[in-house]
């Protein structure tokens, strides 16, 4: 555990150039002080004590702004850097040095039973914002753009952008996408364009009629 501890620690002055002394780290990164509070909720979920893991993680998530599930699993050496709004789910499964900025959500679809988060492998960075939604697996040495929105299994070695998220590289080796976002459609847009053309059909009816009126008045 003390081991655990210091892993937890010097994750730190690797990802974040701005640390600069060990105290600093420990007294004032709420990541460290997410992770540390979930290793010990979550010893108390594996023995069952629910209702205290429960309570930990939540006062956990009021101090930090960071919210870990007791029975989520975590790995060696996650650095949650700038964690305000990190969410991750009960069933979540996340390797060894895994960093996560802020706005991350690691969630669920809906109200399906069993295994609903993501497992994320070995290495994987989740940049800000984005959201892995479901049960799937992210790859060793992943790259999840910020903003992304993950809703299917990404393979090792890939970096991920857009909503839904698509592989734009891999294996070092870039996939060829359609990202020009102004082509991309407009749902909005699309709808007022019905809109338009079901009101111009109506304005025909109505010119029809009033030109059978009149044809009528003049008999």
């Amino acid at each position: 555990m003390f081991k655990t501890f210091i892993n937890d620690i010097d994750v730190v002055f690797e990802q974040d150039p701005a640390a600069r002394s060990r105290l600093e780290v420990v007294l004032t990164y709420s990541g460290v002080h997410a992770v540390w509070a979930h290793r010990l909720a979550h010893g108390l979920w594996r023995r069952k004590l629910y209702f205290l893991a429960r309570l930990l993680s939540q006062v956990s998530r009021f101090i930090t702004g960071i919210e870990i599930h007791p029975g989520a699993k975590i790995g060696q050496r996650l650095f949650i850097d700038h964690g305000m709004g990190v969410v991750i789910g009960e069933t979540c499964e996340i390797g060894d040095n895994v960093t996560i900025y802020q706005g991350v959500t690691l969630g669920g679809t809906g109200k399906e039973k069993g295994k609903r988060h993501p497992t994320i492998e070995d290495n994987v960075l989740i940049a800000s914002g984005a959201k892995v939604l479901g049960s799937m697996r992210i790859g060793e040495y992943a790259n999840i753009g910020a903003g992304s929105v993950v809703l299917k299994e990404v393979p090792p070695n890939s970096t991920v952008v857009g909503i839904p998220g698509k592989v734009v590289v891999q294996d070092g080796v870039k996939v060829e996408q359609n990202l020009d976002h102004h082509k991309l459609p407009d749902p909005v847009a699309e709808h007022m364009k019905h809109l338009e053309e079901e009101l111009a059909k109506l304005q025909q009816k109505v010119d029809e009629l009033e030109h059978k009126d009149a044809e009528r008045g003049r008999e």
